[in-house]
């Protein structure tokens, strides 16, 4: 069976710049979070290979178990703001077996308009 599943994207404000650090978070939902991972890629490049992500966060957030039966649950990336200022687009990529990948993008001049 297919899960549909909804992505929303939350940027932290930049008050969190001011310490240096860029935060992203993806939240996924109406999913199940044992089949599916989060992954993250800036530029187009995932974080396991990029030269500059030894200085990327990754955490993920445990699923929430919603009312509907289906999970939501979220994926954070923090990077350094010096980064984040070079940054073009930041993509967050949830992937379950052989199925698609499904991605939603988010450009950084998206985010500084907020």
């Amino acid at each position: 069976k297919t899960v549909s599943n909804d992505f929303i994207f939350h940027l932290d404000d930049n008050s969190e710049l001011q310490q240096g650090k860029a935060t992203l978070m993806c939240l996924a939902n109406k999913g199940f979070p044992s089949d599916w991972s989060l992954s993250w890629k800036v530029d187009g490049s995932s974080s396991s290979s990029s030269s500059s992500s030894s200085s990327w966060e990754q955490s993920r957030s445990p699923g929430v178990l919603e009312k509907d039966g289906r999970y939501s649950w979220s994926s954070t990336l923090r990077l350094p703001a010096d980064q984040w200022r070079k940054v073009g687009s930041v993509t967050c990529e949830a992937t379950q077996g052989s199925q698609t990948p499904v991605s939603e993008t988010l450009r950084r001049d998206q985010c500084s308009q907020s």
